[in-house]
């Protein structure tokens, strides 16, 4: 970890919400003003969409399904070894798996390239001067015996809605913007589960804050097509693992309405709508205990 060129990470299973916590930072960034390399877990697959296609086939037919979160299917390596170098002396590689028509047109623009969706980008350099890193994917607080891209990470934050809220986001999401049936969907499940119990839940014992969602409907079949909970109808159970975090002052800055309280002095619990003032609350302070350390 690094005191002059800060990581701040945020992890969490596909469909559990890491994108729109990232926008809660990128909110805190630009109010600081502050220059940030973005970090899309994404590109650190092993493998572009057609190869996965067949890497996956060929682990069906040998007994164990090929998944994003399993370690033979990424550079957790890479992964860590881009932390520790930003956090030594602020430089690195990056690159970005693209997952759209636009993303393609916004890229090859910038590039001179003629890419399609599905493939990644060239390495390159990241930009010179920025004030931190910030990854946002699967596996930013990955253990293994073979990497710890935790041990890299100054601030990691999971996101761990309740699983089947989770998997009705999935769902929402792979079939609204990807092209894929909810029957798939609920196939793509079932192949990682293995991989997300042996990759993605560990992670949470090594973040520093969890904001974990809770539904206060009914989401007991979560593959019967039903719409992602709202904000409105669901809890937030925040617990922070490091010190320095007011909780009862987080509490006290919320309206009524946000049913806030301590159920010990290490979570907070309120309203889901309120996730992204508490994460401003919460976090502010940190980054800005980052930045005054530079």
């Amino acid at each position: 970890m690094s005191k002059q060129n800060p990581v701040v990470a945020v992890t969490g299973s596909s469909g559990a919400g890491t994108t729109f916590v990232k926008k809660a930072f990128e909110r805190i960034f630009d109010a600081k003003k502050l220059n940030v390399s973005i970090v899309e877990g994404d590109s650190f697959h092993k493998f572009e969409r057609a190869d996965m296609k067949l890497e996956v086939e060929k682990s069906r037919s040998a007994g164990k399904v090929l998944t994003h979160f399993a370690e033979d299917a990424n550079h957790f390596d890479t992964l860590e070894a881009l932390f520790k170098q930003y956090g030594q002396d602020g430089t690195g590689k990056k690159r970005y798996y693209i997952h759209s028509d636009e993303e393609a047109v916004e890229h090859n623009a910038r590039l001179g390239t003629n890419l399609e969706p599905g493939q990644f980008t060239p390495w390159e350099d990241i930009e010179s001067g920025t004030d931190l890193m910030f990854y946002e994917g699967l596996h930013g607080g990955v253990r293994t015996e073979k990497s710890d891209v935790a041990s890299q990470v100054d601030l990691l934050v999971g996101v761990v809605p309740a699983v089947n809220i989770e998997w009705i986001q999935k769902i929402h999401r792979d079939t609204s913007e990807r092209p894929y049936t909810p029957e798939q969907v609920a196939e793509i499940i079932l192949d990682r589960m293995p991989d997300y119990v042996k990759f993605i839940t560990p992670q949470f014992d090594n973040t520093h804050i969890n904001f974990h969602r809770i539904p206060l409907i009914d989401t007991s079949n979560p593959f019967s097509g039903q719409a992602v909970p709202s904000p409105e109808d669901s809890l937030v159970v925040t617990s922070v693992r490091i010190d320095g975090i007011d909780l009862q002052a987080v509490a006290d800055k919320l309206p009524a309405d946000a049913m806030a309280f301590l159920q010990n002095d290490k979570t907070l619990v309120y309203k889901g709508s309120y996730m992204v003032d508490v994460m401003e609350l919460m976090l502010t302070p940190i980054i800005d205990e980052l930045m005054a350390n530079k």
